[in-house]
């Protein structure tokens, strides 16, 4: 066996980091933290917060949007959750600038605000679907400007955009709801080993399926005198 350098990752360890460097261009970490923080109106939330002058601080509203957003990307709907992951992940702590609201705070606020959180964040899905971010597929954020028409910029017809948002409507309305339920009924740590272990299961079973389709089936060549492999679906094996 060869000698290799140790490695755990089940450690931790103290890092000098910037937390702007985290968000990297492209990501849709970076594209929800830009369009809220400098293009997006959320002063809809403002009157509700009564503690000028001398009023204990409060945490804005853009830090619980990005979390409460991100958090629903990664298929997190639980407040308790939330706070842990500000705790403990390096995304998270960049989009929170380190701090840690309470899971109260992240239930208190959705479940008192969510027309106004599901209206700006069908605003900040449908750019991002726009620029493909939602799939995965990165584009530079640096720059980006809100069209003043936006109707002649947006990519196909007004009912298929129309769709779209009907799409992303659902899908804000579905977690926002799902949220409120896992509150009443919380089990953070049974929530995160259920969705470890349903990853990794996900996982094993698609390394499974390439495993058997590669040693089933012979590469299938096309006709022609420069005779290429041909792609083969299986989806279905």
């Amino acid at each position: 066996m060869p000698n290799f350098i140790p490695y755990d990752h089940n450690q931790s360890a103290m890092v000098v980091i910037n937390y702007q460097d985290q968000l990297q261009p492209g990501s849709f970490e970076s594209a929800i933290h830009y369009l809220i923080e400098r293009k997006l109106d959320i002063s809809v939330f403002y009157p509700s917060y009564k503690n000028e002058g001398n009023g204990r601080p409060a945490y804005d509203p853009a830090i619980l949007l990005k979390i409460i957003l991100f958090s629903y990307s990664k298929g997190i709907t639980s407040s308790r959750e939330m706070q842990w992951y500000c705790e403990t992940n390096i995304i998270f702590k960049a989009l929170s600038c380190d701090t840690v609201p309470h899971y109260t705070t992240l239930a208190a606020f959705v479940s008192s605000k969510s027309e106004e959180i599901a209206a700006l964040f069908e605003q900040v899905l449908l750019i991002c679907s726009e620029e493909r971010l939602l799939g995965n597929e990165l584009f530079a954020i640096d720059g980006c400007k809100m069209p003043s028409d936006a109707a002649k910029e947006w990519s196909g017809t007004f009912k298929e955009l129309e769709r779209k948002r009907e799409k992303i409507k659902r899908q804000i309305r579905y977690h926002l709801s799902e949220q409120k339920k896992q509150d009443i009924n919380e089990h953070s740590h049974d929530e995160r080993q259920r969705r470890s272990e349903q990853s990794i299961e996900t996982l094993n079973r698609a390394s499974e399926k390439i495993d058997r389709f590669l040693k089933t089936h012979s590469p299938r060549m096309g006709v022609g005198k420069r005779r290429k492999e041909g792609k083969c679906n299986h989806a279905h094996q």
